[in-house]
């Protein structure tokens, strides 16, 4: 049996989920908003570490850069780290 076919633009939907999330960390960063735009981006790591832990390889598309444990992992720990910092510095110009 042939394999179904998928629209191939179904692929990237997870990287554009992540990038949507991003992009409002982004915002709220060009906002003056330091802090939550960091926490923002911090989720959008923690997001992809969830899609690349349920996801396929086929499915993740750009999500899926390495095997699905070091992607999991290092999303996961480079979110937990983004999130950690933005809400420990104390200071700075963009209070």
């Amino acid at each position: 049996m042939s394999e179904p076919t998928r629209h191939p633009a179904l692929v990237h939907l997870p990287f554009v989920l992540v990038m949507a999330v991003v992009t409002v960390g982004i915002v709220r960063i060009s906002m003056y908003n330091w802090r939550e735009g960091s926490v923002w981006i911090g989720l959008a790591l923690f997001l992809a570490a969830g899609l690349r832990a349920v996801l396929r390889d086929e499915q993740a598309g750009l999500v899926a850069i390495r095997s699905r444990p070091v992607d999991v992992l290092s999303y996961a720990g480079f979110g937990a780290m983004v999130i950690a910092v933005a809400v420990t510095i104390e200071g700075g110009p963009l209070n």
